[in-house]
């Protein structure tokens, strides 16, 4: 935040007007302290920083203003069944082909699918015992929130090279190749 004159935000490095007074754009950086006191420039410091999913700003005294907690608790309920429906969403034509034509389902991709939805009910049943936007706002940013159950086809991080296997060769998911190493 800029100095304030008479109420007004002056930018330093900016020419200004005072009581008919002009001021060159290096006034304030040449100007001592009591120079700015004396014709009631006053340095405001910039506001301290808020979380705008939370707070709407700062009281006078610096406490929170915070955001209604109904209508958060109503709008991070609908975000979280939205994250399981993504999550979900590319997997939905499995379950359909099954109820379709019977071809059966992984059971290890269905057992993952609930998982997703027991997930998500826990989430929006703790985002619904929040008392306040402040308690709503700890568990949001909290690691339990954005933990979801793991995509059991994800790709796995490669293995390590086996201790026993000569320098040359280094594996990578059970497949071997020749590094040329020498």
């Amino acid at each position: 935040m800029p100095y304030i004159l008479d109420g007004r935000p002056i930018a330093v490095g900016v020419p200004f007007t005072h009581n008919e007074t002009n001021f060159p754009a290096n006034w304030i950086q040449c100007a001592s302290e009591e120079d700015k006191a004396a014709i009631g420039l006053t340095w405001q410091a910039d506001p301290q920083p808020w979380d705008q999913r939370w707070q709407w700003g700062w009281t006078e005294d610096g406490q929170p203003i915070w955001k209604d907690h109904a209508q958060l608790v109503e709008q991070w309920t609908r975000q979280t069944r939205a994250t399981a429906n993504t999550l979900l969403a590319p997997t939905d034509w499995i379950i359909i082909r099954e109820a379709d034509n019977g071809k059966v389902a992984d059971p290890v991709l269905k057992t993952w699918r609930e998982e997703i939805r027991i997930a998500a009910g826990i989430k929006n049943a703790a985002i619904a015992m929040t008392a306040d936007t402040d308690a709503l706002a700890g568990y949001i940013t909290g690691p339990d929130y954005n933990a979801w159950p793991a995509d059991p086809y994800s790709p796995q991080p490669a293995s390590q090279p086996v201790a026993d296997t000569p320098e040359e060769e280094v594996f990578f998911s059970g497949n071997s190749t020749s590094a040329g190493i020498g």
